[in-house]
């Protein structure tokens, strides 16, 4: 007779205590830490990585999703205060002017990664969060709907560490599924699921070449140019292992610096590691692939070099709670507000192509430039009780683990959304401890006004102190 478990044991280290452990470190996660820690709570974070700032920082993926819809500033709060800061301290890519933050539709914020770290790390300290980098949760105390602790494993070994509260950033929902939430798993309860991308950081950039003229306008229209034109010809060509009509393409973050966003890995499961390795040895040799090509056919690229590949891998979509609420794709086309909304945001449904077909690609061209594109001064809400697995406590998630269908799941996965749900998160957090209430059952109008107090813009003009529900 075969036995395929084994029974673990041991006894382990306990006795640290926290108002709220916020696992995940990338946008959402430093969000609900910092937001939380300023409300006077002590505030754990807990990173696998060594920083903050997650598909940013460690995923290279240095450009922020929209902030405006073109007409407005969309965002506010800590967001806000984010992109303030890195003005003042250069940190966005030397092209970037005011109206791409101020007014400018479906516009990407390119950024230096290295001196986002840096910000993030101040906030963090000047909060009073406690850091701690390479660690994981790896399981959850339980009982019932409340989780009373978490396994934590880095260096040191494992520690059980208790909280009153708990925000999951992880991404993959990982603290959610440990804790028994309920969740929609990509490859199981899909029959697809969106490609992942390692990024890449690139130098010997000729920026200053005649074809990008001589501001933002220039890099765009080469940027178009390399997307249709050129790729096509390249694929034509046969230069690329597998013929992906699909690039977002390059950022420029110095004079001559650039980060890379292309080179779709199809079919990867992140939630299997011999899939996510796999798939980052590959994504290696598109980057290779992807650095060639613009040597080759893109003017002002011919000294290029690889700097690095991202350490971790772009994934956009792994595992999503089942929250109270699932924010579905008519709510979007329909730019539907909400009394509980957390935030209010503006991107297209950029789900990427499954796969390399051209029906595919001309799929998610459809999508992005057509009905769903929220357009000029548009915008739909978020509301909070998409951030609450059904039935939750004291657990909330933040990011892209959060509660949406698979089309609106591409639109508000962006790190400019992840950073305002997790204000609202870590806001939820610390009301919920000083009330009594459940996250499940959270006074939403007293949230959404505090969130006003710090700054979140939210013009819904009706309030209710009960959460949207399915």
């Amino acid at each position: 007779m075969n036995d395929d478990t084994y029974t673990f044991t041991r006894r382990i280290p306990s006795g640290d205590s926290y108002d709220l452990v916020v696992a995940g470190g990338g946008p959402a996660g430093t969000a609900a830490a910092v937001c939380a820690a300023r409300l006077g709570l002590r505030t754990l974070l807990v990173e696998a990585t060594g920083c903050l700032g997650g598909m940013g920082t460690s995923g290279l993926v240095a450009s922020f999703g929209p902030v405006a819809d073109g007409e407005r500033m969309l965002v506010g709060g800590f967001m806000k205060e984010l992109l303030e800061t890195m003005w003042t301290q250069k940190a966005f890519g030397p092209h970037v002017v005011p109206e791409f933050l101020h007014a400018q539709l479906n516009r990407w914020v390119p950024f230096k990664p290295e001196h986002l770290k840096r910000i993030l790390d101040d906030f963090a300290v000047s909060a009073g969060v406690e850091l701690r980098f390479f660690t994981r949760v790896i399981e959850a105390d339980t009982d019932g709907r409340r989780v009373n602790g978490v396994i934590l494993s880095n260096v040191e070994g494992l520690r059980h560490v208790r909280a009153s509260a708990f925000v999951d950033a992880t991404g993959d929902a990982a603290l959610a599924a440990l804790a028994g939430a309920e969740c929609k798993v990509v490859l199981r309860d899909t029959e697809t699921v969106a490609p992942s991308t390692l990024c890449s950081l690139l130098g010997g950039m000729h920026w200053d070449h005649p074809a990008y003229g001589s501001d933002w306008r220039g890099i765009d229209e080469v940027k178009n140019h390399t997307k249709t034109e050129l790729l096509a010809q390249a694929i034509a060509d046969g230069h690329f292992t597998q013929e992906d009509r699909f690039m977002p393409g390059m950022n420029k973050i110095g004079e001559r610096t650039a980060t890379l966003n292309a080179g779709h890995v199809f079919n990867l499961n992140p939630l299997s590691n011999r899939s996510l390795s796999d798939g980052m040895v590959f994504g290696r040799k598109l980057a290779v692939e992807y650095l060639e090509f613009y040597r080759k056919y893109v003017p002002g690229c011919e000294d290029l070099e690889l700097q690095a590949t991202a350490p971790v891998m772009g994934v956009r979509d792994s595992r999503r709670i089942v929250g109270e609420f699932e924010l579905g794709i008519e709510d979007f086309r329909n730019r539907r507000q909400f009394a509980d909304q957390i935030a209010v945001y503006n991107r297209p449904t950029d789900v990427h192509p499954t796969d390399t077909s051209k029906a595919e690609y001309e799929r998610f061209l459809k999508d992005f430039h057509g009905k769903d594109n929220l357009g000029r001064g548009g915008s739909v809400g978020i509301p909070y009780s998409i951030l609450v697995p059904r039935g939750s406590d004291n657990l909330w998630v933040a990011g892209r683990c959060h509660s949406s269908d698979t089309k609106v799941h591409g639109s508000i996965r962006a790190q400019s959304a992840a950073y305002m749900m997790g204000q609202a998160a870590g806001t939820a957090a610390a009301q919920s401890i000083a009330t009594g209430q459940p996250a499940c059952d959270l006074d939403t109008q007293a949230l959404v006004e505090r969130l006003r107090e710090a700054g979140a813009y939210l013009p819904q003009a009706a309030l209710s102190r009960a959460m949207t529900r399915a």
